[in-house]
């Protein structure tokens, strides 16, 4: 079902709602959903009617899939999305080994667009640009330009990296590692036509001084994405001229991969991200609540974005507002439960932790970093080659590195 645009948007309105959630991305768009089909009434309020074309998460699997099917989102997004079951990992123009499990890649705003079309029909869908906001132990106050106000008992703040609410709150940004990683996005397509030697490939950076972690393939409806995971300054020459000429940057950077992925072309304009890892700060405040990267910002290239979303949006959604709302008043107190709850301190912790080691695995020149690499590669040959002449050994190998990670 979709939503049904508030009535009161054709003059100024003053909504009365339980929980009024603040953007309409993916992180929102998910607790809004949870929470209406919990029974709450729920606002959303996004700034576009249909969310525009933007560059970021593009493929989930694992963890990830086993969240969104225990909230009852798997089908919808299954439905939307190419499925693939394996990758194959290759560096320096030679096969590495294979993962082997679902997959599902998209484009970003298709991903949205589909989520949002599972609002249950009680959820207010308020297009505009929230201005103002005011918070206290009883009610909050959402100011939507030129619009009208929405009260509400609490506020799910959804606003990704903008920092701009959350300044007007005293909420406050810590940086960890400000420009971390810069990620590249583009489609491509096999030259001369076909199809690709293998659906999905992760390519692996081929020397240190590169700055690339690696260059991710995979399905989406109606073609093959491209996501490349780097470490380098977004001032560096190689960037510019990445941008400039793509195909023939990356030709010479990875000379090896033509050996793995075949001939290609690029058919689209290069998206780039730059990413900072923050945390928010001052942040236990009555009546509103941050989740996804509102609170907490991810390495894309260690692919804990979402997972970290996920268990934002479950833990909230599913064990502190119903506990919350149980009781009048929305206090600091009841707040500080969410940011205090174990399972999000620990994806939080992990993906601070994944963050660090993809960018030191990736560009690190000391003895310890240079073993370790040394190590997984010989590991990943190993396990890759039990897998075709000792399966079961190699199962067991690949159980035990899961485990160990």
């Amino acid at each position: 079902m979709t939503s049904r645009p508030a009535d009161e948007a054709a003059s100024r309105f003053a909504i009365e709602t339980e929980i009024a959630v603040i953007g309409g991305g993916l992180s929102g768009t998910l607790a809004a959903i949870t929470l209406a089909r919990a029974g709450y009434d729920v606002t959303l309020i996004d700034r576009h009617a249909v969310y525009p074309p933007d560059f970021r998460v593009e493929k989930i699997g694992g963890q990830q899939a086993a969240i969104l099917k225990r909230l009852g989102l798997l089908d919808a997004l299954e439905a939307g999305a190419a499925k693939f079951d394996e990758i194959v990992n290759a560096r320096r123009g030679r096969i590495l080994d294979r993962t082997r499990t679902r997959h599902y890649g998209f484009l970003y705003e298709n991903v949205v667009a589909t989520m949002r079309a599972q609002l249950p029909g009680t959820v207010r869908f308020i297009v505009g640009r929230v201005d103002d906001l005011k918070t206290g132990v009883d009610r909050q106050t959402v100011s939507v330009l030129n619009q009208g106000t929405v009260n509400a008992r609490l506020i799910v703040l959804a606003t990704g990296m903008g920092d701009l609410l959350r300044r007007t709150l005293g909420i406050k940004r810590r940086f960890i590692h400000q420009q971390q990683s810069l990620t590249f996005g583009f489609s491509v397509k096999p030259a001369g036509g076909g199809d690709f030697r293998y659906p999905a490939l992760t390519y692996y950076g081929e020397k240190v001084s590169d700055g690339i972690d690696y260059l991710s393939f995979f399905p989406v409806e109606g073609g093959t994405r491209a996501n490349l995971f780097t470490f380098r300054d977004h001032r560096d020459p190689w960037v510019k001229e990445f941008r400039r000429a793509p195909k023939e940057t990356l030709l010479a950077t990875l000379p090896g991969l033509p050996k793995v992925l075949g001939d290609f072309e690029i058919v689209d304009r290069v998206q780039n991200w730059l990413m900072d890892i923050a945390v928010a700060e001052d942040c236990r405040k009555p009546g509103i609540v941050l989740i996804g990267d509102a609170y907490q910002t991810s390495c894309p290239a260690a692919g804990t974005g979402v997972s970290r979303l996920l268990t934002d949006v479950e833990r909230l959604c599913t064990v502190h507002v119903p506990q919350w709302l149980r009781t009048s008043g929305m206090p600091a107190s009841k707040i500080a439960a969410f940011y205090d709850d174990a399972e999000k301190q620990a994806a939080d912790k992990s993906s601070l932790r994944l963050a660090e080691y993809r960018r030191s695995l990736t560009v690190a020149t000391g003895l310890r970093w240079r073993t370790r690499r040394l190590m997984l590669l010989s590991r990943r040959r190993l396990v890759d080659s039990l897998d075709r002449n000792a399966p079961a050994v190699g199962a067991t190998l690949r159980l035990l590195r899961r485990q160990a990670a």
